[in-house]
């Protein structure tokens, strides 16, 4: 049994296909497949049942899930441990860190503390690379239930709709809702921040492509096949030829949260939340 078949099963479970995990943890599908084959094999049991379209969760891979979530927590738990003693701190993203307030954070953050790096680091999860221990702290979209972690409100942004350059409503000054509707849109369901929610019953999309991460996102709109709805921060930090970024205005504004380890909480975490709150606010 290695850590990586763990990490492959549990993403398996969380992405509802092999194909989505793959993607998540940036590998083949192939790769995730033997991984959670291996798996099944030391332990003797079936974990999952398989067909062309989803997998299910057996009654022997129900429980050994709960037992992988607790093993693959107490490890990032020790990396969090060792990460105590590095020079740097991290801050976890999954699509546009903070907008244009990341540069005015990182040098009021240098200014303050110019023996303690701001370093920001990309991961496409639900917790932005937090629960993976890739990062310290994280800035996520979309609200964080989960019991693990605590959270402070940064502040908020307002949404772009996002379109080819040749598309018509790239002519448009600013876009309504309804704009929208005769198209197809392109969502992140795991980490984006946009939802059929946002539109009343009758007027949404007829159409959701379901994509993995801002690049891909990107693409498909360039590309004609879609457009799309997401922060200010995206189109801050992600200009793209042939995309054109128009705010939304009658969309709500979208919370920003920075989040940590409840149990754990980083070094200078009160004046990193105070100097991002005040980057917002400016």
């Amino acid at each position: 049994m290695d850590l990586r078949h763990l990490r492959a099963f549990v993403a398996v479970v969380d992405a509802g296909t092999f194909t989505d995990a793959a993607t998540a943890l940036g590998l083949t599908q192939a790769s995730v497949s033997r991984s959670v084959a291996a798996l099944e094999a030391s332990l003797g049991a079936r974990l999952l049942q398989r067909s062309p379209r989803h997998v299910a969760l057996t009654t022997v891979g129900t429980q050994v899930l709960a037992a992988a979530r607790r093993v693959l927590d107490e490890v990032a738990h020790l990396r969090r441990i060792a990460a105590e003693s590095q020079t740097e701190l991290r801050i976890g993203y999954a699509w546009s860190a903070l907008g244009k307030h990341t540069r005015r954070l990182q040098k009021a953050w240098a200014a303050t503390h110019p023996g303690l790096p701001l370093v920001f680091v990309q991961s496409n999860s639900l917790t932005a690379g937090l629960a993976e221990g890739m990062a310290d702290v994280a800035v996520v979209r979309r609200a964080l239930d989960d019991p693990r972690f605590e959270t402070a409100l940064l502040g908020t942004e307002r949404r772009y709709g996002v379109v080819a350059t040749d598309n018509p409503l790239a002519r448009k000054r600013s876009l309504s809702l309804a704009d929208f509707s005769r198209y197809g849109i392109a969502v992140d369901d795991r980490t984006g921040t946009t939802t059929l929610d946002l539109w009343k019953p009758g007027a949404a999309p007829a159409v959701v492509r379901n994509t993995h991460g801002v690049d891909e996102w990107l693409t498909l709109i360039a590309a004609g096949q879609a457009v799309g709805m997401t922060s200010e921060a995206t189109a801050s930090l992600n200009p793209r030829p042939g995309v054109a970024y128009r705010a939304v205005k009658d969309a709500p504004p979208i919370p920003v949260w920075l989040a940590w380890w409840k149990d754990q909480p980083p070094q200078h975490l009160n004046d990193l939340v105070t100097l991002a709150c005040d980057a917002y606010r400016g």
